[in-house]
């Protein structure tokens, strides 16, 4: 591999690592996740970075927009304009909250464990 690093996957605290990564395997429509030993990962079926999920104990989740406990990162998943209205029901359906849809051109939402992610059509 070299001395120039990988870019491997997204890891995601939370308190139901299977639970996280079923959402976002519906969600984006990826295979099956792997767990080993409390350690989820979901592989990107195109090759690219995938996400992985860890257990922490006494989680708290993401409190976006607040800086009390700010949302240290979030997802950008972009979508085709024509499908935002679709994609937007499939995640609500699936267990997102939406926390803002004022913009015309991407949503912002919590996924069931409380991390910002936003549906994109830029």
């Amino acid at each position: 591999m070299g001395a120039v690093p990988k870019f491997g996957v997204v890891a995601l605290d939370c308190p139901d690592p299977v639970a996280l990564a079923e959402f976002y395997r519906e969600l984006l429509d990826w295979g099956p996740a792997k767990v080993d030993d409390g350690w989820v990962s979901l592989p990107n079926p195109g090759g690219g970075a995938g996400l992985a999920f860890q257990r922490v104990p006494d989680y708290r989740a993401p409190d976006c927009p607040s800086t009390d406990n700010p949302q240290q990162l979030h997802l950008d998943l972009y979508v085709d304009v024509d499908d935002m209205d679709a994609a937007h029901e499939r995640a609500l359906r699936i267990g997102a909250t939406l926390l803002d849809d004022k913009p015309e051109t991407w949503r912002v939402y919590a996924d069931p464990a409380g991390h910002p992610f936003c549906l994109c059509a830029c």
